[in-house]
């Protein structure tokens, strides 16, 4: 039995500004107009490697998206794990095997993937994984190595040993054209700079570490124990302390956060005597910069990439994406420009690595374009920011059907409300009342209120707040049916 183990609390700097860290790369549209890149990794394998439902682990302040994209793709049996803090992939881990070992099958195969990956070819994929899990029958912790196709110098990579004997590494199948072999590693090491990337791929002895790997749950957890045991400790401690929240697993936050942050692969893989290493030639790329989608993305005539509203003229080697408005270029080579509502990224391709360097400026001054966008997803639905001034905020929300924002009150403003699509029942201290498109109604400060969906439609509204302080954590909760 193979269970998914979906890491998706990852934050995706490097893609800003469509990247955020209320709405990171994992679960936007950035390779597909109709799935994020994590529902893209739920349905790799969902039905064709296994019918096991995920385990997903992810921040808490993202529960409700992954929630809702597991909806959408039809997946509602889902164990949504939520860390209160990050902990790296060993912590996080142990805790999907923990999951795995006493509410699944004692003896269940792990197959760990980061959401934030794109697979071109999926059926290789699968057959891989059906590999490698032939592989970890023999008690080896399998990691998928990447085939080097350039001197990539974001990557980690991994240099190969001698080939494992006596497993089931030698088959005469298809899965011969996608898999050299299994083989024990030599050595994991740290992005290198492009010389040494050169050398790497010249050599014909490393691939890329790809991050995903497949083990069986108590395998890993005995390694683990081994070789890291305060983190088998913690991680089992906290385990221990696990919560149900409506449909999410919630750890504890004193417990988790206080479990040593390490990765798999310092943790346990670097350490054991058991780790193996498998090739994988199909088409994977981890998206972790902008310049990374022209590899797996169509170029028109003049080798740009464009999607949105885009005016390319004498416009060659460039990523283009406009999301709210037209971008026009002119007599440019060789730039990422990525339109947002809020903010615009202009970069030379070369230098897509260091746009991290631009969120770290956002975050050191306080800036909200390093958080969130202007549209803002809730589980209710979302909201969007139209125009913010000193004492005044104009916003659009949408209120999914049958579905409700919390009951709550606000000590520093007051809210006006113009219904423009769809019914709202509209909760005001005592009252209550049923508006329709083009009615309105005022909140004074302090008063208790909720605004809710009874109808089929979604419903949107103009909100505008007026007062002293427009935070969004002036709010107090009375009744919440997101346990927030």
């Amino acid at each position: 039995m193979i269970i998914p183990v979906i890491l998706a609390g990852g934050s995706g700097t490097r893609l800003w500004p469509v990247s955020r860290k209320s709405y990171p790369k994992q679960f936007i549209n950035l390779v597909d107009d109709q799935l994020s890149l994590f529902q893209q990794t739920v349905l790799r394998v969902k039905g064709q490697l296994t019918d096991q439902a995920p385990i997903v682990l992810c921040n808490d302040e993202h529960r409700f998206l992954v929630s809702e994209q597991l909806r959408e793709i039809g997946v509602d049996d889902a164990a949504v794990i939520l860390e209160p803090v990050g902990r790296n992939t060993a912590p996080a881990i142990a805790i999907a095997a923990l999951y795995a070992v006493k509410n699944i099958d004692k003896d269940a195969q792990i197959l760990v993937l980061p959401s934030d990956h794109a697979i071109a070819n999926v059926s290789g994929f699968v057959e891989a994984a059906q590999f490698a899990g032939k592989v970890a029958k023999n008690g080896y912790l399998v990691t998928f190595g990447i085939k080097v196709v350039k001197p990539e110098t974001g990557y980690g990579y991994i240099k190969k040993g001698d080939q494992r004997r006596g497993n089931d590494n030698g088959s005469d199948n298809e899965n011969d054209a996608i898999i050299d072999s299994a083989f024990k590693i030599d050595q994991f090491v740290e992005k290198p700079d492009r010389p040494t990337a050169q050398q790497y791929m010249d050599s014909g002895e490393y691939y890329w570490n790809s991050g995903m790997f497949l083990f069986g749950a108590s395998e890993y957890l005995n390694e683990l124990k081994t070789h890291a045991d305060d983190i088998y400790q913690g991680a089992k401690s906290a385990f221990e302390g696990v919560e149900k929240d409506l449909d999410f697993i919630r750890l504890p936050k004193t417990l988790f956060g206080d479990i040593r942050s390490e990765s798999i692969d310092y943790a346990v893989m670097e350490k054991t005597q058991n780790a193996s290493v498998i090739s994988l030639d199909v088409g994977w790329n981890d998206l972790g910069v902008w310049s990374s989608l022209t590899e797996i993305t169509t170029a028109d005539q003049n080798n740009n990439i464009i999607s949105g509203d885009v005016l390319a003229e004498d416009t060659t080697n460039s990523l283009i994406r406009a999301e709210s408005r037209l971008v026009a270029t002119v007599g440019v080579d060789n730039l990422i420009v990525v339109e947002t509502a809020d903010a615009v990224l202009i970069a030379d391709k070369s230098k897509s690595q260091e746009i991290k360097a631009i969120v770290n400026r956002l975050n050191a001054e306080g800036r909200s374009e390093a958080e969130s966008h202007q549209k803002v997803y809730r589980p209710w639905g979302w909201y969007e920011t139209i125009c913010l001034s000193e004492r005044f905020q104009v916003k659009r929300i949408q209120v999914k059907p049958g579905l409700s924002l919390s009951l709550q009150m606000h000590h520093h403003r007051a809210e006006h409300w113009v219904v423009v699509k769809g019914t709202a029942t509209i909760t005001r201290g005592e009252e209550e009342f049923t508006y329709s498109e083009d009615q309105s109604t005022y909140i004074p400060l302090g008063t208790v209120h909720r605004l809710a969906n009874p109808g089929v439609i979604p419903l949107e509204i103009i909100e505008v707040q007026t007062g002293s302080y427009l935070g969004e954590d002036d709010i107090v909760r009375f009744e919440d049916n997101f346990g927030r």
